[in-house]
């Protein structure tokens, strides 16, 4: 009896310690790919690959209809499921973007894991990035576990939601001129994005 119950709480450290790596592997995963592509001398001679090579690592790990859900706020539930797909499709191309041109001036600077809380479905992967005059700024993922995978709902730079400063701006749009408004300008930054 003594030995099964020895042998329950090994496995249940071992199960425990797998699972409170598992977060940070899958962010170090995916950001290692994105370091890899970034790096990659090839893809520097062929733009359009890279970023589609680019986009393909990002849409592996980041939640775009939650990042998008949370984004829109109070905002989302009066939307119909045409207008979320609209919102979500356009939301999408304006992260993958933004993230792409910020990493893609990525010069091998040092990022260092520090740690991970998690919390049921919900887990937060904290690091930092030494930059070549070195100065730390931290970078830390909010992840949530759809399914028995962790996906990305937001990033905080410094300590910033990008959720929430996004939010903040699409309610400042919305209450002064209207949803129609908001769509619009999405659509139009849409535009200027996909001609480069």
């Amino acid at each position: 009896m003594l030995k099964r119950i020895i042998i329950i709480t090994l496995i249940s450290i071992v199960v425990s310690a797998q699972a409170y790596a598992s977060v940070t592997d899958v962010v170090k995963k995916s950001v290692d790919e994105v370091v890899r592509i970034v790096s990659d001398k090839e893809m520097k001679k062929n733009p359009l690959k890279r970023r589609q090579a680019l986009k393909q690592a990002i849409d592996a790990i980041f939640d775009y209809t939650e990042m998008s859900k949370r984004s829109l706020g109070r905002n989302w539930d009066g939307r119909t499921p045409a207008e979320r797909k609209q919102f979500v499709a356009l939301f999408e191309t304006l992260l993958e973007n933004s993230y792409a041109d910020k990493i893609e001036s990525y010069d091998n600077e040092k990022i260092e894991y520090l740690n991970e809380t998690e919390d049921g479905n919900y887990a937060e992967v904290r690091s930092r990035i030494l930059t070549h005059s070195h100065d730390y700024f931290s970078l830390d993922y909010r992840l949530m576990d759809e399914n028995g995978s962790w996906k990305v709902y937001d990033v905080l730079i410094e300590g910033v939601s990008l959720v929430s400063n996004y939010r903040s701006q699409f309610n400042k749009i919305i209450s002064e001129n209207g949803y129609s408004e908001l769509l619009k300008k999405m659509q139009t930054k849409s535009k200027e994005i996909q001609a480069r």
